[in-house]
């Protein structure tokens, strides 16, 4: 298991620790923005690059197809896990249920670097399925939330109320990232091999290194984050921070061989099912949600779900993959 722990990855156990032990180290927020940034335009533009040679979108619908379908359905699973296993309301189950239907960006990032050190090939049309998982989720979870968009419609709105479908799915289709992500993509695709070569010292270099730096900061804010929040989180909401991954996980392993990945591929489609966001379905749960516990759903997310899937998920479900498809 220890070729599958690359040391990006030690990057964030590092700053796990530094964080538990109480130690000043930190970047600075402007350096963290940035990173995000380069690592949502190196993805885009190595994703589409690859997708732009000829042959490369073979599978493309098939892998979009699995993966919004799992966007949607993750969060039923999740949302009756949760009101079966633990006492929360139902609006704020919905919104946890939310967060494990969408996707993590830097998980996915962090997966792809450890591809990438292992030698691994990949579709390049990934990223896009990545972006297709990121909304079908928010709107499973309002669904589950016991029709608070049509209580919206039956009465004026007012403080707490819950924001109408359409305007959240525009905040949610013009996130940055998300902006980001699709328009690098559609750079690269559109320059193709000629793009791949231009860009390779910016995108390929640099992104082990970048995506180190970024996963010290991660390290940093998932550790403070429990720190800062005791209590919150009870043995059962803990467990299924822990075990929701693996199920979402071996549901994507599974999609992923059903339309006919690679070793490279199946391991991502169960990294995005496994993984939790943290950034877009936050925003959106705060908008639709406003009674939801947000110290909930955030700290689950982030500091239970994304430190298990960085050092432990990502290795199971490419030792899977290479099993299953090998």
């Amino acid at each position: 298991m220890a070729e599958l722990i690359p040391p990006p990855i030690l990057f964030f156990v590092l700053g796990a620790a530094a964080a538990a032990l109480r130690s000043d180290l930190h970047l600075p927020e402007s350096l963290a923005k940035t990173l995000s940034i380069y690592l949502m335009v190196a993805i885009g533009l190595k994703g589409g690059a690859a997708l732009g040679t000829p042959g490369a979108s073979e599978g493309l619908w098939g892998a979009l197809g699995a993966g919004v379908v799992l966007s949607f359905l993750l969060p039923i699973l999740a949302f009756a896990l949760l009101r079966a296993a633990s006492s929360l309301d139902r609006e704020t189950a919905a919104a946890v249920s939310g967060h494990y239907g969408s996707v993590s960006v830097v998980t996915f990032a962090t997966a792809i670097g450890t591809l990438n050190a292992l030698g691994l090939p990949h579709e390049g049309f990934m990223p896009a399925v990545l972006a297709a998982m990121e909304t079908p989720a928010i709107v499973t979870a309002l669904l589950l939330a016991n029709g608070a968009v049509r209580r919206h419609r039956n009465r004026a709105s007012g403080p707490g109320a819950p924001t109408p479908l359409p305007v959240l799915l525009r905040e949610v289709l013009l996130n940055g990232s998300i902006v980001l992500l699709l328009g690098s993509f559609a750079i690269g695709w559109f320059g193709g091999e000629p793009a791949r070569a231009q860009f390779a010292p910016f995108a390929e270099a640099l992104f082990p290194g970048a995506l180190a730096l970024f996963l010290l900061e991660m390290g940093l804010v998932a550790a403070r984050q429990i720190r800062a929040a005791p209590g919150v989180l009870d043995a059962r909401l803990f467990a299924f921070g822990l075990v929701m991954p693996l199920i979402g996980g071996a549901l994507g392993l599974g999609a992923g061989l059903l339309v006919g990945l690679s070793v490279g591929g199946v391991a991502l489609m169960a990294v995005l099912s496994a993984s939790a966001s943290y950034i877009a379905v936050p925003a959106a749960m705060r908008m639709a949600l406003p009674k939801a516990d947000a110290g909930v759903y955030v700290t689950l997310s982030l500091a239970v779900t994304f430190p298990f899937n960085v050092v432990a998920g990502i290795p199971i479900w490419i030792a899977a993959a290479q099993m299953v498809v090998g």
